[in-house]
């Protein structure tokens, strides 16, 4: 009897602490306007400003040489339908890739002035499942 005595007084005393120390809660009600009493009391519509969104990644444009392989080395032959390159660290290495359309229009340009040499130079910029060369950088030497 007694435990259930000293069990009421700390319930009772509990209540009483968390009454005193906590917070009055409020409903969360829109507060009416001051308006004169000869209307009726309107209540105001809350109006809530919107945030700037956050940025958190920004958009890269693309790179117009991702998405393709990329064949470093010396020019074996070159002409305006193909190309043939060796490796830059394996001379072992050989790779003869078809011109697109595009990289044919610019090769045949450079046909004119003399053309890619033996030995040249090269980044052969390809689409890695038909294996056509789409752009060729590369200085061409002096023709012979």
């Amino acid at each position: 009897m007694k435990a259930q005595i000293k069990f009421a007084r700390l319930s009772a005393a509990a209540l009483v602490m968390t009454g005193i120390f906590s917070a009055p809660v409020r409903a969360q009600i829109p507060v009416p306007l001051p308006i004169p009493t000869t209307v009726p009391e309107v209540v105001a519509p809350i109006i809530v400003d919107t945030a700037v969104p956050i940025i958190v990644n920004t958009i890269k444009p693309k790179s117009k040489t991702e998405g393709l392989g990329r064949f470093d080395g010396y020019v074996m032959h070159a002409n305006t339908v193909q190309i043939t390159v060796r490796a830059r660290g394996n001379d072992m290495s050989l790779q003869t890739f078809s011109l697109a359309e595009k990289a044919s229009a610019e090769m045949q340009a450079i046909v004119d002035k003399g053309g890619y040499q033996y030995g040249d130079k090269v980044t052969v910029y390809y689409d890695p499942t038909s294996l056509k060369a789409l752009k060729v950088k590369g200085k061409p030497s002096k023709p012979l």
